[in-house]
């Protein structure tokens, strides 16, 4: 086997010796792993086309990227998003080989980094994805709300639905995962055959401007965000493209429920992250195209998350547009859900490496789903939703509310969060492959993954320098929220890393077993294996023992 090839985890390192797999138990009825086989290719591809949510990403991140940032040129973005992403897969799909946690991002940066820099990783995950879920039900009570008030002249609060929302995801967030990929799947074939027959309508029927290429010119990307000046905006929208992409990454964290991890996971992040950029970088095209790219910027300040609807309304008819809203919404379910077992599932990995209880790292064994995660994080999105709904303008509410404030805010929150640990990542893939002598064989995934931890450490930068854009449109310009929410990352980061560091001196056998997860179990079990099968052929001969 090559060095290439070579497990971390051989016999004689010093992380999975027995201080690393000391402390850990199991209950009866109970697991501390997932349970392997439950995904295929395609169940695990259509999980994360569902995270990505395609025509969430047209309908309500484009939109409202437009509004907020006033940058034009969300084609060029999604194309220079796409190709920084291919470039980290490359490393990332690549170290999904070698490790299988269904920490992913902080099981990787544990191993490559060190534990200390796993604990600040991990919390910045659960951070992010808990921000990107509960972001989503702000959109999904919106359209709920909108949706009633057309077929059944009722018109709730937005936060009524949002929280019946917070209760069927939670009780479908411990089912198993398979079922819910299948549905899953038909709806986003739907969804995406949709938006490209609107995409094709817009092409056959163009006035004025039309399909210019002009969108892809780097000036496009000097916008004019609410309450900022000309050249503002851009990493604004920067953020909401991110956002857009976020879903093709969590094929890691399934590893541990698939069949032929090394295979499957690569395989589906490189088809995914295509798919996704090759999809929206012509839906955006087409949306400016249909409102015209000197009108698309005031339109979607007009009409918001509802303008793909309007548009297809115009050139398909409004039947057309009623399915496309109906299938929006329950593509934004389908994203609920989704981000919903991973946030489930890194607090099962946190738990089961004792960074959280040990409640957590406990699946139930009929489902082998994370359940207490799940709670954790149905938990977090009742607060959240709450928070907002108590903030809203009474009586007669504030419709900006759950759009350009807990949609807005929070999935940004997470879209920054994610690009920190992206970057990370790449230095920790690079750090990992050459520890342990393949930097040669793996010479050009380090150099990919070396470009895309630039690239994406600029992003970051650009998007905090920005996120004041993000902001303004729900709070004003000058709110102190444009540094207090990206803080919010940085504040995971350090707390994390501070935590890893009293974890280190402290609980050193629990610091020793971060980032190795199940393999720490199955060692376990191996010695406790061995120790039985030792005891049951009892006591070796003693000192005194007769010779025959």
């Amino acid at each position: 086997m090559s060095s290439s090839r070579a497990s971390s985890s051989r016999p004689g390192n010093s992380r999975t010796s027995a201080s690393a797999t000391s402390g850990i138990s199991t209950f009866k009825g109970q697991e501390r792993a997932l349970r392997a086989d439950r995904l295929g290719t395609a169940g695990l591809l259509l999980s994360l086309l569902a995270a990505a949510a395609p025509l969430v990403g047209v309908a309500a991140v484009m939109p409202v990227a437009f509004a907020v940032s006033g940058t034009v040129g969300q084609p060029l973005l999604f194309v220079l998003v796409g190709a920084v992403l291919v470039l980290f897969s490359a490393g990332y799909a690549e170290m999904s080989r070698h490790v299988h946690n269904a920490g992913a991002f902080y099981a990787y940066i544990a191993r490559g980094l060190g534990p200390t820099a796993g604990v600040g990783a991990s919390l910045v995950a659960l951070v992010s994805y808990s921000a990107l879920q509960t972001g989503l039900y702000g959109i999904f009570g919106y359209e709920v709300s909108g949706l009633l008030a057309t077929c059944l002249d009722a018109e709730p609060a937005w936060w009524i639905p949002a929280f019946a929302a917070v209760v069927v995801i939670g009780t479908l967030g411990a089912l198993k995962i398979g079922p819910n990929a299948k549905v899953i799947g038909v709806l986003l074939a739907v969804e995406v055959a949709l938006v490209v027959v609107f995409g094709i309508a817009t092409v056959g029927d163009l006035a004025g401007e039309g399909l210019s290429p002009h969108v892809f010119h780097p000036d496009t990307l000097a916008g004019a965000g609410a309450g900022a000046g000309a050249g503002a905006g851009a990493g604004a929208a920067l953020c909401f493209c991110v956002v857009a992409f976020t879903g093709f990454e969590q094929g890691p964290l399934y590893a541990e429920e698939t069949g032929r991890p090394q295979v499957a996971v690569s395989r589906t992040m490189y088809l995914a992250v295509g798919l996704v950029a090759v999809f929206l970088t012509f839906s955006s095209w087409a949306m400016t195209a249909a409102a015209s790219p000197s009108g698309v910027v005031g339109a979607a300040r007009e009409d918001g998350p509802m303008l793909l609807f309007t548009l297809a309304e115009a050139r398909l008819g409004p039947a057309y547009a009623d399915v496309l809203h109906v299938l929006f919404v329950t593509g934004v379910f389908a994203g609920l859900l989704s981000f919903h077992n991973v946030v489930a599932r890194y607090a099962f990995a946190m738990g089961r490496e004792r960074l959280l209880p040990a409640a957590f790292g406990r699946s139930r064994h009929s489902g082998a789903a994370p359940a207490t995660g799940s709670l954790l994080q149905s938990a977090v999105s009742v607060a959240a939703v709450l928070a907002f709904a108590l903030t809203d303008d009474r009586p007669a509410g504030d419709p900006t509310v759950p759009v350009l404030r807990l949609f807005t805010w929070t999935v940004n929150v997470g879209a920054l969060g994610i690009i920190v640990l992206m970057a990370t990542a790449c230095l920790a893939v690079i750090v990992f492959f050459v520890r342990r002598g393949a930097a040669r064989p793996q010479a050009p995934r380090l150099a990919a993954a070396g470009l895309a931890g630039l690239a994406l450490v600029a992003m970051a930068v650009w998007a905090v320098k920005d996120f004041d854009v993000l902001v303004s449109a729900g709070a004003g310009p000058g709110s102190p929220l444009g540094r207090i929410l990206p803080g919010i990352i940085g504040l995971a980061l350090v707390g994390g890393t501070l935590y890893g560091l009293v974890l280190r001196f402290a609980r050193p056998e629990v610091h020793a077993r971060i980032g190795l997860g199940n393999e720490a179990f199955q060692l376990e079990k191996a010695a406790e294996s061995e120790k039985a099968g030792a005891g049951a052929r009892g006591p070796g001969p003693g000192p005194n023992a007769t010779k025959v």
